[in-house]
């Protein structure tokens, strides 16, 4: 039996679009003898909807979707996430659901069990949870079909877990011979490898295979990095898909036993295990490339405009930008005031120049001194201070705004997790825009990512790394004089956001408890700032975004 793994880019709401990817790979699967081909979760509506499952007629335009999807499948069967009414008069009025088709007709309806709450999951405010999990036979075995959070259950990867049911040991004890987990898994840094644990866990402790169909893409402020994986009941990867691409992988099984995995595709790596440790940047470098090009080409844009400064940040964002949507729809502004050093504009340029990008030099001096000028009454005897600094920031974030408006580009902001945390940023300044590329990406990790930029040729100026950072918003200004070196304030960071560590617990890890301390309250009094942030996209395990979600008026003391 040769079965596919479609994994699909699908854009949330585009129904005629996602069906019609759909159809295709079912056609392109029936043409190289595939009996059965599986798509991810949620692949007719995009992951995830959120509300929109509340607007009028989106379910039924799913429904009617799916309807497309099935006069397709003659000759092959198929297995596709979509969601479902529940007719009972009982709980939540919708079901996460994958419908096995064959023939043109539904043969069966499977439920997701486990909705994950968690993080940047709130399935539970949709979706009714299924207390009947089954099997399903196909070409005479018996497949165990599965959705994402349900391949998650209690005990599977250690004590952290937060089901107390598993709903694969369900399957298996029903006689399921193989198990396929159909996902919408969000990508973040080492993820990859706890799915494989979990994933391989399940095929050794259960001595069953495991098909497992991820979906790729940007949606949002999340990316879906695929690498969609078949394991043989030893826990042994026989095959996997691309990642951060879609792709269809081929497996073929001899009874319940997999013989070979048929994979033509090009592109795909055969790593004996997922990037992790120093690979894991290239993962990223990837995942940012992807969540950039979806995100700009999924709300209809299709060109970007980036405030180029001279410094690491706006440099590696410029990379990322042409790396996803090509040099020619990149402008590159640098918008130099009585504070900018020579090296910065020229950086900007030289940077432009290697990346193939037009790059407009748009003085702010006049715009400033004019600003200065109209507040002078009010300001009068009061000395230069961060409201002058903000000034230049936000005069910045105007001009790069009205190109916007004029040419119909989107704004990238550039700003980095490390001063999004501490609020080393200005609101309507440098925080103006519509995507935060790198708002996910501590400072020292913008270093490592220019880093493997430069890996093979300089393309990020020398200079551009090696100077000390600065906001240069006055004389002689250095990111050292208000913030702890980058690479401490990092790991304090890490530890209270990523691990939600308490004072004490940090400071057992080597670091001074003022220090702490100080880093701590700068975090908690800037969520305001964060809340009027443009969305970012997320890598790490805990984003400022939708997984984080904190109070504004709120005195909690540490």
């Amino acid at each position: 039996m040769k079965i596919c793994l479609a994994q699909i880019n699908p854009t949330v709401g585009a129904f005629k679009q996602n069906a019609g990817k759909i159809c295709k790979f079912i056609d392109t699967a029936r043409k190289r003898g595939a009996e059965l081909v599986i798509f991810p979760e949620m692949s007719i509506v995009g992951y995830p909807p959120k509300d929109m499952l509340e607007l009028f007629g989106f379910v039924e335009n799913n429904l009617k979707a799916l309807e497309a999807v099935k006069s397709s499948v003659t000759g092959i069967s198929a297995i596709v996430g979509f969601v479902d009414r529940n007719v009972a008069r009982r709980g939540k009025a919708l079901y996460n659901a994958a419908a096995y088709i064959k023939n043109r007709k539904i043969v069966s309806r499977h439920y997701k069990s486990l909705l994950p709450t968690y993080d940047v999951f709130d399935e539970d405010r949709y979706f009714e949870p299924t207390h009947d999990v089954s099997i399903v036979t196909i070409s005479g075995r018996k497949f165990g079909i599965s959705i994402c959070e349900d391949a998650w259950g209690a005990d599977v990867v250690g004590p952290g877990t937060i089901h107390h049911k598993d709903p694969v040991e369900c399957m298996i004890r029903q006689g399921a011979e193989i198990i396929i987990n159909i996902s919408a898994s969000p990508f973040t840094i080492g993820k990859q490898d706890v799915r494989l644990e979990m994933l391989t866990g399940h095929a050794k402790r259960n001595n069953v295979p495991i098909i497992f169909v991820n979906q790729i893409g940007g949606n949002d402020d999340l990316v879906f990095d695929g690498n969609s994986l078949v394991i043989n009941r030893k826990g042994i990867v026989v095959d996997r898909a691309s990642g951060f691409e879609e792709d269809l992988l081929m497996v073929e099984f001899k009874g319940s036993d997999i013989i070979s995995g048929m994979n033509k595709s090009k592109s795909v790596k055969k790593e004996t295990r997922y990037a992790v440790g120093g690979s894991d940047i290239e993962s990223v470098y990837k995942a940012l490339t992807l969540g950039t090009r979806d995100y700009v080409k999924k709300c209809g844009f299709k060109k970007a405009v980036i405030g180029l400064s001279g410094g690491i940040d706006s440099a590696v964002t410029a990379v990322i930008a042409v790396k996803a949507l090509g040099r020619g729809k990149v402008l590159g502004v640098t918008m130099p005031s009585s504070f900018s050093s020579k090296g910065s504009v020229e950086d900007s340029k030289m940077l432009a120049e290697n990346l193939g990008i037009d790059c407009q030099v748009i003085p702010i001096k006049s715009v400033y001194n004019a600003y200065t000028k109209t507040l002078n009454g009010m300001f009068e005897g009061l000395p230069f201070d961060v409201t002058e600094e903000n000034l230049q920031a936000r005069i910045r974030g105007k001009i790069l705004m009205a190109i916007s408006n004029k040419f119909g580009y989107l704004v990238l902001t550039t700003g980095n997790k490390s001063e999004l945390a501490v609020g080393y940023c200005t609101l309507y300044g440098d925080m103006c825009g519509g995507l935060a590329v790198i708002s996910d990406i501590p400072k020292t990790m913008v270093y490592r990512l220019a880093e493997y930029i430069n890996g093979r040729k300089e393309i990020i100026p020398t200079e551009t790394i090696e100077k000390p950072p600065s906001a240069e918003l006055r004389p002689n200004q250095k990111d050292g004089d208000s913030l702890p070196p980058y690479d401490i304030l990092d790991g304090v960071l890490r530890a209270y956001v990523e691990e939600s560590k308490d004072v004490s617990d940090i400071v057992e890890m080597g670091y001074g408890k003022s220090l702490v301390k100080d880093i701590i309250r700068k975090v908690d009094r800037n969520e305001y700032k964060r809340k009027q942030a443009a969305p970012g996209l997320k890598v790490t395990t805990k984003a400022f975004g939708t997984g984080r979600r904190m109070p504004l008026a709120q005195r909690y003391t540490r």
